[in-house]
């Protein structure tokens, strides 16, 4: 399969990029920033997402989405890392969408994918507990409790979990932290008793969460199987991940687009400093890295969408490779414009700030290279 878009995919590029270009420049994210807005991101813009048919891009048609695949969830996430809008699309229509299509009963597809789709329900992947992304350690622990079972334990780094209608929380519902086996993911509400949520301003200025639970939950609340949620968790994680790579292909192209037009219009001891060879080796090793990464990120997509069973190992790479590569883009970014480049006043910053985060968020790239590895049995 050719690693380019085809026609619809490219329309649909075209159509993101012009709402997300006109409504969310980075300066809609410094205007969030600095006036501390409580909710993190535009609703009004996470409207017209809806209406545009943004946020039902994975949910199928029979619940009001468009029934669309992964590929199409990465255009747009890529046209989201140019401008770094603040949006729940990742935890919503991506991580959130997959979960409920993919492990949801027939009840709780109807209950909540129709509401994804037409953007009045936020929902959020609660996953880590510690420093780095590690969801085997899980040792949250979930435990029988009349007909349901008792959650006790805690998360952080919950996207969007300040503003969540709807929690997907993994638990130990058997054995210990580091195995497979014994994960159950639980549909939990964030407004029930027992519920703590911490709003967390990231150092990029988009929002996560930590919750604290101590919240019983009934049988109806497991989504997928009790004690068999690793694979559909792993199924889960890996679109969002290759989501996570899509949208640092995009901060990384934007960052060494701004880098490119600064070195033809800065001069230095009379010339451009584009004119210098030491400044034109590294452009041309960045601009071939982005795009050797975005093949990497659109191959995952397209195994995701064609062999959803067989795409971890892609995903891996994928993940590592952009996280690589976003790091290189914006520190370069950051270096060739100089003294302003480290300033707060000027927008290059933002992206650093991003990619850092988005290196981290799932894994960051020695966490992919070590999931590489144990795939092919190194």
């Amino acid at each position: 399969m050719a690693l380019v878009l085809n026609e619809e995919q490219s329309m649909l590029r075209d159509s993101a990029r012009g709402l997300i270009g006109d409504k969310a420049p980075v300066s809609h994210l410094r205007q969030l920033r600095d006036t501390k807005d409580a909710t993190g991101f535009s609703r009004e813009l996470w409207t017209a997402f809806a209406e545009m048919g943004l946020s039902g891009l994975l949910v199928p048609e029979e619940f009001g989405g468009s029934g669309l695949g992964c590929v199409e969830a990465g255009v747009v996430m890529e046209e989201i890392g140019r401008t770094l809008m603040p949006s729940p699309f990742l935890s919503t229509a991506v991580l959130a969408a997959t979960a409920l299509s993919r492990g949801g009963s027939a009840a709780q597809k109807s209950e909540y994918l129709g509401r994804i789709a037409n953007g009045s329900l936020i929902a959020s992947l609660a996953v880590d507990e510690g420093a780095k992304h590690r969801p085997l350690q899980t040792a949250m622990q979930a435990t029988r409790s009349g007909n349901g079972f008792k959650l006790k334990g805690a998360k952080a780094m919950v996207v969007d979990g300040h503003v969540s209608d709807l929690l997907i929380v993994a638990a130990r519902s058997a054995g210990k932290a580091g195995e497979r086996d014994g994960l159950t993911l639980f549909l939990v509400d964030p407004k029930a008793k027992g519920v703590a949520v911490e709003r967390t301003a990231m150092v990029d200025a988009h929002n996560a969460a930590r919750i604290e639970f101590d919240v019983d939950v009934d049988a109806d609340s497991v989504l997928g199987e009790v004690d068999q949620g690793g694979a559909l968790l792993d199924g889960i994680l890996n679109v969002g991940r290759a989501a996570v790579a899509s949208e640092m292909v995009g901060a990384g192209e934007e960052a060494f687009a701004r880098t490119v037009a600064y070195l033809k219009e800065r001069k230095q001891f009379g010339k451009l400093i584009g004119e210098f060879q030491a400044l034109q080796h590294r452009a041309a090793h960045l601009y071939c890295e982005l795009e050797v990464t975005r093949a990497a990120v659109m191959k995952a997509l397209q195994l995701l969408d064609t062999d959803f069973e067989h795409a971890a190992a892609a995903v891996a790479v994928a993940k590592a490779k952009a996280g690589s590569t976003a790091t290189l883009a914006v520190q370069e970014a950051v270096q060739m414009h100089g003294g302003m480049g480290m300033t707060d006043q000027f927008d290059i910053g933002f992206f650093m700030k991003r990619a850092r985060v988005c290196q981290e968020l799932f894994g960051d790239t020695n966490f992919h290279a070590d999931q590489l590895a144990r795939l092919k049995n190194y």
